[in-house]
């Protein structure tokens, strides 16, 4: 297993954009916290959050990422576990999401992108002035945040097994829980 510290280590080797960092610190707290609910292990799904765009800013397509960048992870030691469930978040490579962590992930990480823009234009620029409605009402204005897919979000939620409202407060709250590290 690979630590909390070694993956941090490994993003910041390879991310140097703020904005992708804090986008992977989101999807790593909301991974967290889903795992304390499904009483998973907290720091692995934590590490898949925060690994799951590592490569990126080297590998900026659907091509490359994340299947090249699962030959660097696999250089540094990172489980296959890990490194299936980074695979399947992308659903262009193939790789089917069965584990309820892979499942997980699938859903935080477009929507943390959806949560992170909906903050960045609220007068405040704080998470916490950002509630579902407003959430729900930005995801049909296709102009807003126009990267982020829209069919994942619907997709994932359903995947998981959890009402789309329940999944966006949900997530908010852990991201309310980061909220300075975000700068939001």
């Amino acid at each position: 297993m690979i630590d909390y510290n070694t993956a941090l280590n490994i993003m910041h080797r390879y991310v140097q954009n703020e904005n992708l960092r804090k986008h992977m610190y989101a999807v790593s707290e909301s991974m967290k916290q889903y795992a304390h609910k499904f009483g998973e292990d907290e720091e692995k799904w934590a590490v898949v959050g925060l690994l799951h765009d590592f490569d990126w800013e080297i590998h900026p397509n659907a091509e490359e990422h994340p299947i090249k960048g699962s030959e660097i992870l696999r250089e540094h030691g990172v489980p296959e576990e890990i490194i299936r469930a980074i695979l399947s978040h992308a659903s262009y490579t193939g790789v089917p999401r069965e584990s309820l962590m892979e499942k997980t992930l699938f859903a935080c990480d477009e929507l943390c992108g959806l949560l992170i823009a909906c903050a960045l234009v609220q007068p405040t620029k704080k998470i916490a002035d950002v509630g579902v409605g407003s959430v729900k009402r930005k995801l049909k204005k296709k102009e807003f945040a126009r990267n982020v897919n829209r069919n994942d979000i619907y997709k994932s939620a359903e995947e998981l097994g959890i009402p789309l409202d329940e999944h966006i407060q949900f997530t908010l709250d852990a991201l309310k829980g980061i909220a300075e590290k975000l700068g939001l």
